[in-house]
């Protein structure tokens, strides 16, 4: 048997160590990246439910008057023009979030989702206003 001392022998210690310190580091790098991906996991979970909590739930009841939102103007908006159509009124909600709503204006019935509909709210009304001239004042 040949022992690590002599020159001859394949098992030295000049040839093993190398050897043995990358393996360690390489372990030691395994579990940099383990760590490195369980902390990201759970900082995507913990910003996921952050997100997920603030989603406002909509409760829309039939009867009630909502506006559509326009999708075609996804791409192309334009300055003045309004993202919204309607108002429509709610004739069946179902379990899925699906509703169906019809115009008021041509009394056709669509089904669609519930993130694309908002509560309708009247306009302030307006009432007629004095009109008052200034003149120059009389010396």
């Amino acid at each position: 048997m040949k022992f690590p001392d002599e020159p001859d022998s394949l098992c030295t210690l000049s040839i093993i160590e190398p050897i043995v310190q990358e393996v360690f580091e390489l372990d030691c790098k395994n579990k940099l990246e383990e760590d490195f991906l369980d902390k990201l996991e759970i900082e995507d979970k913990e910003t996921k439910v952050f997100h997920v909590a603030r989603i406002s739930k909509k409760n829309f009841t039939v009867g009630q008057k909502v506006l559509l939102q326009h999708s075609k103007l996804k791409f192309f908006p334009g300055k003045l023009r309004s993202r919204w159509l309607g108002p429509h009124v709610i004739t069946k909600i179902f379990a899925n979030g699906a509703v169906e709503i019809q115009s008021l204006k041509t009394k056709n019935t669509f089904k669609v989702n519930d993130h694309q509909l908002k509560e309708y709210r009247k306009g302030f009304q307006t009432e007629p206003v004095e009109i008052m001239y200034l003149e120059d004042p009389i010396l």
